[in-house]
């Protein structure tokens, strides 16, 4: 193994060679949709060596090499706003796991359902790329591609208008009472004078 220079051994590992079996125990793939963007978060298991990884969006956030006990959790953040996450490793039976993502103490489905309660969502292409608009109703700020935005609100007759712009572009997001407790507020994204239609994630 000796090598001439003076290296420690274990750098070996760190080489690019090892690149090749990276992914080989990927045992789960998440898509986290935060204001900031949908971040994608892989986990790597394995169930000899008990090593974990943690990627978000390709980045390697937590690596543990020997691990004793297979079951356990890890616990990162994701996004902009740090949102905790955190994945539970459980044993099934013998040797199958179950693995499951929590953001923010809430089962990812939990976390999603109430989400589309607190945000409304708007994907529109302008200038030539793809532009994802969010805002959050509890705070009425509104992030773009990953970025927060500074916004200006006004009141209008029917309702308020929370004004910012992308490039050269208009942009508002207008709020009015639906008139039924149920629904609430309505929130629409006006670009350029042209309602944007809502997606869901």
């Amino acid at each position: 193994m000796a090598s001439g220079d003076d290296s420690p051994v274990f750098e070996d590992d760190e080489s690019p060679p090892c690149s090749l079996e990276k992914m080989t125990d990927l045992v789960a793939v998440w898509d986290v949709a935060l204001s900031d963007g949908v971040h994608k978060i892989e986990f790597e298991h394995g169930t000899t060596s008990g090593k974990r990884v943690v990627y978000i969006d390709g980045k390697e956030e937590i690596r543990k090499e020997w691990m004793f006990k297979l079951v356990g959790k890890e616990t990162f953040c994701v996004g902009a706003a740090k949102t905790k996450a955190t994945i539970k490793i459980d044993a099934v039976s013998g040797f199958a796991y179950e693995y499951t993502l929590e953001i923010n103490g809430k089962s990812l489905k939990k976390y999603m359902e109430n989400r589309s309660k607190t945000t409304n969502t708007w994907v529109l292409h302008l200038d030539g790329e793809d532009i994802r608009v969010v805002l959050e109703k509890d705070t009425m700020d509104v992030w773009c591609n990953g970025k927060k935005m500074e916004t200006a609100g006004e009141f209008v007759d029917d309702g308020t208008e929370t004004h910012f712009s992308i490039g050269a572009h208009d942009c508002y997001i207008k709020a009015v009472s639906s008139g039924k407790r149920k629904e609430g507020i309505i929130h629409t994204l006006i670009v350029d004078n042209r309602e944007i239609p809502e997606v869901s994630e």
